[in-house]
């Protein structure tokens, strides 16, 4: 039963990683993280695409050696988490505490992105 959910969550965040690689303001390489993370539960044959794809597989393998995150990829998570912040704030009527919760949990994952280690990722 747990192979069947893997590989189903698997495809979800592949898709939504290959959706992030088109929109700016939805990450790329968190979601093939998972997805890769899935694949190694359930199919060895994604996952062996998934490391070696000619677009994603780069970074994949860095994360997978070194737990590295490249310069860029870095500067476009943190970007977005704050460009979305700002138009939660510009566009969203919500409670302060939410505003507050949203800028913590975004503050966490940008902390967690910037001490990974950097590696220069061709």
């Amino acid at each position: 039963m747990r192979k069947p959910f893997y590989l189903l969550c698997g495809f979800v965040l592949t898709s939504l990683g290959v959706v992030g690689a088109f929109l700016p303001v939805m990450p790329t390489t968190v979601f093939l993280i998972g997805a890769l993370y899935c694949f190694t539960q359930s199919s060895p044959r994604l996952e062996f695409w998934l490391v070696n794809h000619p677009r994603f597989g780069s970074s994949l393998q860095a994360w997978r050696r070194h737990g590295a995150i490249s310069k860029k990829v870095k500067c476009i998570a943190c970007c977005s988490m704050l460009l979305s912040f700002a138009g939660l704030c510009l566009f969203a009527s919500m409670p302060l505490l939410a505003y507050i919760c949203v800028a913590i949990f975004m503050g966490c994952g940008a902390y967690f992105v910037l001490t990974r280690p950097s590696l220069v990722v061709h």
